[in-house]
């Protein structure tokens, strides 16, 4: 798939790196004699999440916005019984392997939505590569599913619907791929699409609006309901904890606010010092909020 062009990264660069599994796609900026930071984004979305936030840290960074596998330009393998294709294990050596081939082994790390619980893997998949992290908008997978009521499936029906079998929900969503992209980006809080530059609107309904994007975005939240949960129990029953210091942003209007105690979540998967606060947002914060975004991470990532 061809990225389009977004004004907002002039000065970036577009690399391709050969993984095993097929190219990945990462836009490269900033300082490169600075700390590297890694931002991530989640569903429906692309890199183009991060240009506006982007642009107030080219100073301070070497930023590396990768397309997570499957998603935007980055390539997908074929499917595995298990969607281990899709566990973020597998999305998190794809981000270690990327930061690798350009030369950068250690870095702080961000992600949002489905990236923040890429970079949680990551975090404790490779302690040693992880600098700082922050996750925005999430609270740890494996607690939302165990605390799931019919409140919150209610305000998450999709973590539900795309996990069922291959093709039902496929094809419910290509029906109408764009009318359902538009739902979830003006949905969970954010009140609209307002937010969204036309520019990176018509990104985002370029890369999803494809069969086969569909089907990543499905198995994401397929390996999230079993393999992931597979691996973070595993975790869990070995002590494992994130090592680094680790800030955690959400949006005060989302779900993640109405239902979780992200500090109190997070603070008991992490060995390091965890603080962090909600935000005058819906669920698309770095979109929504992408001065105050970049300004909580110039702060922490030091």
């Amino acid at each position: 798939m061809s990225t389009p062009h977004t004004p907002w990264f002039d000065g970036f660069t577009l690399h391709t790196v050969d993984l095993p599994h097929g190219p990945a796609s990462v836009r490269v900026g900033g300082r490169a004699d600075a700390p590297a930071l890694v931002l991530l984004h989640g569903f429906p979305q692309t890199h183009v999440l991060w240009h506006r936030v982007a642009q107030h840290l080219v100073d301070r960074h070497r930023l590396l916005l990768p397309d997570l596998r499957g998603y935007g330009a980055s390539a997908a393998p074929p499917d595995a019984p298990d969607h281990a294709q899709a566990s973020k294990r597998a999305l998190a050596q794809d981000v270690v392997d990327v930061a690798a081939a350009l030369g950068i082994d250690r870095f702080f790390l961000c992600g949002h939505d489905r990236g923040g619980r890429v970079a949680h893997r990551l975090a404790l998949d490779h302690p040693q590569r992880v600098a700082r992290l922050c996750v925005i908008d999430i609270a740890p997978t494996l607690d939302m599913y165990e605390r799931t009521d019919m409140a919150f499936a209610r305000a998450y029906y999709h973590w539900f619907h795309l996990i069922q079998p291959a093709p039902l929900p496929e094809t419910m969503i290509g029906g109408n791929a764009r009318a359902y992209l538009h739902a979830k980006l003006g949905g969970w809080g954010t009140g609209g699409m307002s937010h969204i530059e036309p520019e990176a609107l018509q990104a985002y309904e370029a890369a999803f609006c494809r069969p086969e994007a569909i089907h990543t975005a499905c198995e994401d939240y397929r390996a999230s309901a079993g393999i992931d949960l597979v691996h973070d129990r595993a975790g869990r029953e070995q002590g494992q904890r994130i090592a680094c210091d680790t800030l955690v942003l959400w949006g005060e209007r989302g779900v993640v606010h109405r239902f979780f105690d992200p500090l109190a979540l997070w603070q008991a998967q992490c060995a390091g010092t965890v603080s962090g606060h909600a935000m005058p947002a819906g669920h698309f914060i770095p979109e929504e909020l992408p001065e105050a975004t970049a300004e909580a991470l110039a702060r922490f990532m030091v």
